[in-house]
């Protein structure tokens, strides 16, 4: 049998939201009959992480991503399914299950606002009991990996929002856990800091050994990190499998940068003109064009292009992760049960 660390089975989240009208009279009705109705925000995906897998779990805004991750790290107890982590059922919140993992949101403080970061770590091996030598060791490893040196004296309502989280990662990490649940961990930095953080996470996994769940609307930390992505839309799997696959299932076009030679670039809008008959041009710099193609038709354009056009250099690119996940996020209900119905096969197969 293959190693899992993490194993969730047709997994559920149900909410009832009560509902009433504007004004006065739809909220003395409300007193009598309460109208309602139920919201999946995760309906029944199932999927597994083995030991050490860093795996990107991307979504748009409401797709239950964040539910998920809180009902692994046992904040919210499932509607339905089977959850298991380390083998150990998060719901529990068993004191040895704890011990081995962490939720690190971007959008949420754990440090304590008026004492300095230090203090806070501190506080932090008190409540996971750190030897004093573990602990000196670990804050040793976090400081020279994250640079935290100058920050850890002071108050932290006084650092930097890059600052307060590369010290909020340091402090969710003092009890090496197992498993990472890291939920948009660079929202609102800069890319330096976006850069530095991913370093960070990549050489945490590679010293340690640790399992990462990550979730992220900034395309370049999965691509830094991941390898593999699972992408859930209305509350349902939508795909598992290589990002290189996503771009390869969900792509309709290539993109084509052509390079003219130096008599034939003129003005943009020349290039424009000369090459707008070949596809959709996307943008026009002098000499320059970047051509939008539908996939099935690029081996004919290309063909064309090199034909009758003085091309200097002619480059064929997948389009920007970022344009293919915004293609998959659009694509309606319709298309989530068509991918659904496929990937359920591909995983009976």
């Amino acid at each position: 049998m293959i190693p899992t660390a993490i194993r969730i089975e047709q997994l559920k989240k149900s909410y009832s939201v009560h509902e009433r009208g504007a004004g006065m009279l739809a909220s003395l009705r409300s007193f009598v009959k309460r109208a309602g109705r139920e919201v999946k925000a995760v309906d029944g995906i199932s999927f597994t992480v083995a030991p050490g897998e860093v795996v990107g779990f991307l979504g748009p805004n409401g797709a239950g991503k964040t539910t998920t991750l809180k009902m692994l790290s046992g904040l919210l107890y499932p509607t339905d399914g089977v959850v298991d982590v380390l083998g150990h059922v998060p719901s529990r919140r068993q004191k040895e299950y704890l011990r081995q993992i962490t939720l690190v949101m971007g959008n949420r403080n754990q440090l304590q606002w008026d004492i300095p970061a230090a203090d806070s770590f501190e506080l932090n091996r008190a409540i996971y009991r750190i030897s004093h030598a573990d602990f000196r060791q670990t804050v040793a490893e976090l400081t020279q990996l994250l640079d935290l040196g100058p920050l850890l004296q002071k108050p932290v309502r006084q650092l930097s929002l890059g600052e307060r989280m590369k010290c909020e990662v340091a402090a969710a990490l003092l009890h090496r856990p197992r498993v990472l649940f890291l939920d948009e961990p660079t929202i609102g930095l800069d890319v330096t800091m976006q850069r530095r953080i991913r370093g960070f996470i990549a050489e945490y996994n590679r010293r340690h050994g640790a399992t990462v769940l990550l979730t992220s609307h900034y395309m370049l930390d999965v691509e830094a990190l991941c390898r593999r992505v699972i992408v859930i839309h209305h509350g349902r799997l939508l795909f598992d499998g290589q990002l290189s696959e996503l771009v390869q299932r969900f792509s309709m076009h290539k993109t084509i940068v052509v390079e003219l030679e130096e008599d034939a670039a003129r003005s943009p809008e020349g290039a424009r003109r000369l090459l707008e008959e070949f596809g959709e041009v996307v943008s026009a710099e002098e000499g320059r064009v970047t051509l939008r193609v539908a996939k099935a038709d690029t081996a004919r354009v290309t063909g064309r292009l090199l034909a009758s056009v003085p091309i200097a250099d002619l480059t064929v690119e997948d389009p920007p992760i970022e344009e293919v996940i915004e293609q998959v996020f659009a694509s309606g209900p319709a298309a989530d049960d068509a991918a659904v119905e496929e990937t359920a096969a591909v995983v009976a197969r």
